[in-house]
C-alpha cells in the first residue's frame, strides 16, 4: 500500500467513525434495446404512453428511437437508486405490446445499417439539433455501432469529504473548486490505469449475432458457433474493443486527463478543427443536414472514453464551459457492461465495488500519465477485453509485466482498507462483503460474467440471440409481477403529460429557422459564456442527478 494512501486512511478513520462526512453520492444510466419476439430491433417509434424523450427526467432514448435510457435520481444509498431503476423498467413494460428490453450489451438482431432508427426528438431546433447530431454519427461511424448499450454510471464525493481531505492534503489549489478539480482528475488518471479490472469482473459481452457484421467478414480472435453467433472464447467486453465504440481519428487527441486545463483546451480543439474524411461526407445539401459540422467532434459529447469529468451545465454554457468556469462536479463512468444475469443491469455488489474502487483511485497516489505509459494502458484494456481469461494473461504494470491475477490480487488487498473506512458510514460491512463475493473472480474466471453467459451459449449450443431473448422474457415476468412503488407511480404517470407539454412548449418558442439556431449556437459557443441548446430541460435535470442540484 503506497504511503499517501495508508496515510490518508489512517486520518479519515476518525472522522467516518464521528460521521464527519457522508455517503457517495451516485445516479445510474441504464441503455437497453427495445426488441421484438424474435430478437430483432424494433422498428416502432418510442412509446409516446412513456413521455417525451426530449424532456422526460428519467425516461429517453439515446442514439437510436429502439435504445432505451432509464435516468435514476441521486441516491446515497445504492439499494434506493436500484430500485427506482426497477420502477422504470416496470413503468416501461405496461406500455411495451410483444416488446422486451434486450438484457445485453452487444445488440439484437439487425438488418443491416438502416435497421437501426434514429431518434427523432420533434420539430423544436433543439430536437433537430439532437437528431441531426446522431445523423452525422451514422455518416461517421454507422449506427450499428450506436446500437450497442451499457450502464453510466455517476458518482460524486460530498463537499464535507472534500473540505475534510483539502485540510488534510498539502496542495497547492488555493480554492476549494480547484483542489476538487486537480482531486478528480487524480482519480480519473488512476481509474484509467486499472479499469482492465472493472472490465475483466464485469465484462459481459463476449459474443454477438452475426448480424452486427453485415458484411460477412469475420475478424480474427471470433469463431462461430451455433447458427448466428460470433465468440471471442477468451474476451470479456467486445464492447469495449475494436468492434464497440472505438474511433481512429479521436485516436489522435491523446486525451490522458492529467490536468482540467489539457481536457478542455483538447475538446475545444476538436470541435473547432475541420477533418479532411468528415469533410468529404458533407454537412448539408440543401435543407437536408447530414451531420452538425466536419469536425474532429460535432460536439463534446462525440469524445468516447472509459470516464468522463462532469459539471451540471447552466442554461448558457457548454459542458466544458460550465467545467472551466466552476470545475468538476462529478465523474462518469462509462465502461460497464449490462449484466445479462441481473434484472436491472447491474446490482449492489458492482455499486459497492465501484465505490470502493473509485474512492482507492482517489486517495492513491496519482502521477500525471506520460505519453508512453498511456500507451501502456490502452494495451492493457485492449488486452484484456480480448483476452482476459486467458490463464496467466500478463499486464504492464509501471513498465514492469505481471499476471492479471496477481496484480488484481494486490489492489483487492488494498481495497479492503478502503471497503473498511466506507463501511464506517453503514450499517454492516457492505463494501467489504462486495469484495468477498467478487474476489473469488481473480483466480477462476468461470465466475466472471462473460465466462457464465460463454458457458450458457456453448454447453446448450445456444444462439446469442435466443439466449438474450429467453432471459428477457424472463426478466420482464419477474418485474412486472412486482408492484410499482406506491408513492413513485403517480409521479410517473404525471411525468407523462408534463414532458410531452414541455416539448410543445419548447417547440412553440421557437423563433429562429435551424440553419440560423445552428449558426448562433457554434458562434456563442466560442464566446467565454456560451448557449447549449444541447441541455434541454431532461438532459440538465439528467446531470442533475448526481449533485441533487435542479437545472
Amino acid at each position: 500500500m503506497s504511503t499517501k494512501l495508508s496515510s490518508l486512511l489512517d486520518r479519515l478513520r476518525g472522522p467516518a467513525a464521528a460521521r464527519r462526512f457522508g455517503r457517495l453520492r451516485r445516479g445510474i444510466e441504464k441503455e437497453g434495446l427495445r426488441v421484438n419476439r424474435n430478437g430483432e430491433i424494433s422498428a416502432t417509434p418510442h412509446p409516446p404512453a412513456l413521455g417525451s424523450k426530449l424532456t422526460h427526467p428519467h425516461i429517453t432514448t439515446d442514439y437510436s428511437e429502439a435504445l432505451l435510457e432509464y435516468i435514476t435520481p441521486v441516491y446515497t444509498r445504492p439499494d434506493e437508486a436500484l430500485e427506482f431503476l426497477a420502477d422504470l423498467h416496470r413503468f416501461t413494460y405496461r406500455h411495451l405490446e410483444g416488446e422486451w428490453v434486450w438484457p445485453g450489451s452487444m445488440p439484437s438482431r439487425l438488418n443491416g445499417n438502416d435497421s437501426v432508427p434514429i431518434a427523432d426528438f420533434g420539430s423544436s431546433n433543439v430536437g433537430t439539433m439532437k437528431h441531426v447530431y446522431r445523423k452525422g454519427l451514422d455518416v461517421r461511424y454507422g449506427r450499428i455501432m450506436q446500437s450497442i448499450a451499457g450502464v453510466h454510471y455517476n458518482v460524486s464525493i460530498p463537499d464535507d469529504l472534500w473540505n475534510l481531505l483539502k485540510t488534510l492534503d498539502e496542495r497547492e489549489e488555493s480554492s476549494l473548486d480547484d483542489y476538487r478539480s486537480a482531486r478528480y482528475f487524480d482519480l480519473i488518471r488512476n481509474f484509467r490505469r486499472h479499469s482492465w479490472l472493472l472490465l475483466y469482473l464485469f465484462g459481459a459481452s463476449p459474443a454477438l449475432d452475426q448480424s452486427f457484421l453485415p458484411d460477412g467478414n469475420v475478424p480474427k480472435g471470433l469463431q462461430r458457433h451455433a447458427r448466428r453467433t460470433l465468440l471471442s472464447p477468451l474476451a470479456t467486453s467486445l464492447r469495449m474493443s475494436d468492434l464497440g465504440y472505438q474511433n481512429k481519428v479521436q485516436d489522435q487527441l491523446k486525451i490522458c486527463f492529467n490536468s482540467l486545463s489539457n481536457y478542455v483546451n483538447t475538446l475545444r480543439n476538436a470541435i473547432s478543427t475541420s477533418w479532411p474524411g468528415y469533410e468529404a461526407l458533407g454537412v448539408r445539401d440543401g435543407d437536408d443536414w447530414q451531420q452538425l459540422n466536419a469536425s474532429i467532434l460535432q460536439i463534446e459529447n462525440e469524445y468516447y472514453s472509459d470516464i468522463r469529468p462532469k459539471r451540471v451545465a447552466r442554461h448558457d454554457e457548454t459542458p466544458s464551459q460550465a467545467l472551466e468556469a466552476r470545475g468538476v462536479e462529478y465523474i462518469e463512468v462509462r465502461c460497464l457492461d449490462i449484466n445479462p444475469f441481473s434484472p436491472l443491469g447491474l446490482d449492489a455488489t458492482e455499486i459497492r465495488f465501484v465505490d470502493t474502487f473509485l474512492m482507492w483511485c482517489l486517495l492513491s497516489e496519482s502521477p500525471w500519465i506520460s505519453d508512453q505509459e498511456c500507451d501502456h494502458l490502452d494495451d492493457n484494456r485492449r488486452l484484456v477485453v480480448e483476452r482476459g481469461r486467458e490463464p496467466g494473461l500478463q499486464l504492464v504494470d509501471r513498465g514492469q509485466r505481471r499476471s492479471l491475477s496477481d496484480w488484481g490480487q494486490d489492489i483487492f488487498a488494498q481495497l479492503e482498507q478502503v471497503a473498511e473506512l466506507l463501511d464506517q458510514l453503514e450499517e454492516g460491512r457492505p463494501h467489504a462483503e462486495a469484495l468477498a463475493e467478487l474476489a473469488p473472480r481473480l483466480t477462476d474466471p468461470s465466475l466472471t460474467p462473460s465466462a457464465r453467459l460463454m458457458a450458457r451459449l456453448v454447453e446448450g449450443d445456444e444462439d446469442y440471440s435466443d439466449a438474450m431473448v429467453a432471459i428477457a422474457q424472463e426478466q420482464a415476468a419477474g418485474l412486472v409481477e412486482t408492484p410499482i412503488n406506491r408513492a413513485r407511480e403517480p409521479m410517473l404517470d404525471q411525468l407523462v403529460e408534463t414532458s410531452h407539454q414541455q416539448q410543445r412548449d419548447i417547440e412553440a418558442a421557437d423563433s429562429l429557422s435551424f440553419a440560423d439556431f445552428l449558426s448562433d449556437y457554434f458562434e456563442r459557443a466560442r464566446q467565454s459564456r456560451a448557449l447549449s441548446p444541447m441541455e434541454p430541460p431532461r438532459e440538465a435535470e439528467e446531470q442533475s442527478k448526481v449533485t441533487g442540484e435542479r437545472p
